[in-house]
């Protein structure tokens, strides 16, 4: 089981490299760079596979991925090279990969509502958890309940709902919800001075509905979005201290494949296949990558769109000596944070998987 687990870690996880560096080689063919080489895996090489319009289709040693190998990454004179081209088609490239990580999440995340046959309802409000000793199970809510409304108000999205009960604190509000197809309705006092738990004690999610083949292009999108809006917010907390920075810390291959091997090993909740669960694995390591290559940091993406932008703008390169010192400083670095990040992993581990 832990061989055939590695295995499809290392599958999944070479599939998003590679698409990755397959978004960079379209891109560079549809605006005319040169590339020399399109590789699957990582040098030394193994086998050519064929040369076709100047570039040649290798395999490689090293499973992990790819590459592309521009022509002229060095020299600007090179006709039909890298630095030869215009900044716009350089930012249209280095943007490709981000944007097929991006797009690879979009479509895994499609493709779990399509498996479970189901999507979030995202107009109605469900109580997911109610908290014991607090207002809403006192009154009588449970788990499981459909708000309709608050005080009067129609509810249709979490932030509603959230809205309604915190702008109403310390006083009673009428409830209605639908339980069990039978609507019913009971009055709830948020708390005056709401603590961790929050002002009435409940957890909102949205309730689950039939799968759309349509619909379900935006749900995923949007699902997409609150994941990255959660990312970015639980990094927001570490930041300013608001949350242990040691419970959200990066992690490496070996935290990865942790996260993986527990995800798969946990019992299934009934009418979702385990496989629906590796695909919003990946999706989300899709996501991250993504946004990873986005960062203004050498030699990431965003950092190479960084060394363009003053070409762009003022109509004057960079010298290629100084971004290549900068790069080779910065990838350095990289590389020094990834040692320490993945050493961490077996020093301090996000979490035991589960038999």
């Amino acid at each position: 089981m832990t061989i055939q687990l590695i295995i499809t870690f290392i599958i999944g996880l070479v599939v998003l490299i590679f698409v990755h560096e397959f978004g960079h080689f379209i891109v560079c063919k549809l605006v005319g760079i040169g590339v020399e080489e399109f590789g699957f895996g990582y040098p030394p090489r193994a086998l050519t596979l064929f040369e076709r319009g100047g570039t040649k289709y290798t395999v490689n040693w090293l499973p992990f991925g790819g590459f592309v190998r521009l022509k002229g990454e060095t020299d600007p004179n090179a006709e039909g090279g890298w630095l030869s081209a215009s900044p716009l088609k350089r930012i249209a490239m280095l943007l490709a990969g981000p944007t097929m990580n991006l797009l690879t999440a979009l479509i895994l995340f499609y493709l779990v509502f399509a498996i479970i046959g189901m999507m979030p309802d995202r107009n109605r409000v469900q109580l997911v958890e109610v908290l014991p000793s607090l207002p809403a199970s006192q009154a009588g809510l449970q788990a499981g309940d459909v708000l309709v409304s608050i005080d009067g108000t129609i509810i249709h999205s979490l932030a509603e709902a959230q809205a309604q009960i915190y702008s109403n604190l310390g006083k009673p509000l009428a409830f209605v919800f639908i339980r069990d197809g039978v609507t019913q309705g009971v009055t709830v006092t948020p708390l005056l001075n709401p603590g961790s738990s929050g002002a009435i004690g409940v957890q909102l999610s949205n309730p689950m509905k039939a799968f759309e083949p349509i619909g379900a292009i935006p749900e995923s999108a949007t699902s997409l979005y609150d994941y990255g809006t959660m990312l970015f917010s639980t990094i927001g907390q570490a930041i300013s201290g608001k949350a242990n920075a040691s419970e959200v810390r990066p992690v490496g291959i070996k935290g990865m494949y942790d996260m993986y091997a527990y995800i798969v090993r946990t019992p299934s909740v009934q009418g979702i296949p385990k496989i629906a669960n590796a695909f919003q694995f990946f999706a989300i390591i899709s996501f991250s990558l993504g946004v990873m290559n986005l960062l203004p940091i050498p030699p990431l993406d965003g950092g190479k769109i960084v060394f363009v932008l003053p070409e762009l703008i003022f109509r004057k390169r960079i010298p290629v000596k100084y971004e290549v010192w900068v790069s080779s400083v910065a990838f350095i670095i990289l590389i020094l944070l990834m040692l320490y990040i993945n050493a961490q992993d077996f020093i301090n581990p996000i979490m035991t998987p589960t038999p």
